[in-house]
């Protein structure tokens, strides 16, 4: 409502809960008189030398005839890494700024932030996913003159178009019972008319990307990429938020900002599916307080920036790790060999 009034190289995986922080290390455990070297992942929570030493012991391990070393992968707090990327990320005056984002190949998510906050027009996805499911149920098809109002709300953020389809799903009583199928647990529908004073949170607003780009969804396939295909042409100038991390037009996104007639400051938030360097990610970025629009714009997309070195950075730190991991079973395998 733009109204004054108003986580690396990983075979892909089911999404999980955010892992805990454990650096994988390898040591050395034992060694046949014979001198086969025994080597194991051992997790911790700081960094240690790695053992690159062994003496033959007269009680090796369980009887192994062939050289062996374990590879472990590193596991990853991303939300302790998110958390410590957004340090950098300016929040000036009365700003608030919450951020989650799921990498779509390894599943693997993070969170920053738990308040609620104005939907204002992100809420738009919101309204059409409510919709469409509720055709779904109904074993119908949206009417031409809903999906007239359905482009030109998501594409063009027009505001008559979400009213007029937000009293198509029930108004707030719609999109609240809509959002339980969804799995949204953060977010209840704005009062009467006033869709864009929804509430949400980041994580819930990532939730419902996931209902909107993933495969496991209350959505059928037809409605997702309805719903998509929308998002993937946003009038020229709304084309700010998540993108701007995007590579060139590898985006799909809904923007909301709302000046708030009780405090003069805005609410500028940003949702939707990226691709950077081949990978592909879902955000939700949310701020209020802002003393400006273009001041939101700026913390949002920083926050998204912030958001995506967390992933883009754990995946080349993943690589490393894991060759150096293959570097010691390695060195391990070459020392029985030679003694």
């Amino acid at each position: 409502m733009e109204s004054s009034r108003a986580v690396s190289r990983r075979a892909p995986r089911s999404h999980r809960p955010l892992l805990s922080l454990a650096l994988a290390s390898f040591v050395v455990v034992g060694a046949t008189a014979a001198g086969t070297v025994y080597v194991k992942a051992q997790a911790h929570s700081g960094g240690g030398a790695v053992s690159s030493a062994a003496t033959p012991s007269a009680s090796p391990p369980p009887a192994t005839t062939t050289q062996e070393a374990a590879v472990a992968e590193p596991v990853v707090d991303f939300g302790e890494r998110l958390a410590s990327a957004m340090k950098s990320v300016a929040v000036t005056g009365r700003a608030e700024v919450s951020v989650a984002m799921l990498d779509v190949d390894s599943g693997d998510s993070a969170v920053y932030g738990e308040s609620a906050f104005d939907t204002a027009s992100i809420v738009k996805v919101d309204i059409l996913a409510a919709l469409l499911l509720r055709h779904q149920e109904a074993g119908t098809s949206l009417s031409a003159r809903e999906k007239a109002y359905a482009t030109s709300m998501i594409e063009n953020s027009d505001n008559a178009s979400a009213s007029a389809l937000w009293d198509a799903i029930g108004k707030a009583a719609g999109l609240d019972a809509a959002n339980k199928t969804f799995g949204l647990t953060g977010t209840e529908g704005g009062d009467g008319a006033l869709w864009g004073l929804t509430q949400t949170t980041a994580a819930d607003q990532l939730t419902l990307l996931q209902q909107v780009f993933g495969d496991d969804s209350a959505l059928s396939q037809a409605s997702r990429s309805y719903l998509q295909g929308l998002m993937g042409q946003i009038e020229a100038d709304q084309r700010w938020g998540v993108s701007a991390v995007a590579d060139g037009s590898g985006f799909a996104l809904k923007n909301g900002w709302l000046p708030r007639s009780t405090t003069g400051l805005w609410d500028v938030n940003s949702i939707g599916r990226v691709t950077v360097d081949g990978h592909a990610y879902l955000v939700a970025v949310l701020s209020n307080g802002n003393s400006t629009q273009a001041e939101g714009i700026s913390l949002v997309e920083a926050a998204a920036k912030a958001a995506v070195s967390v992933f883009t950075d754990a995946d080349t730190a993943t690589d490393t790790d894991t060759a150096a991991a293959a570097e010691v079973g390695a060195k391990a395998s070459a020392a029985s060999v030679s003694r």
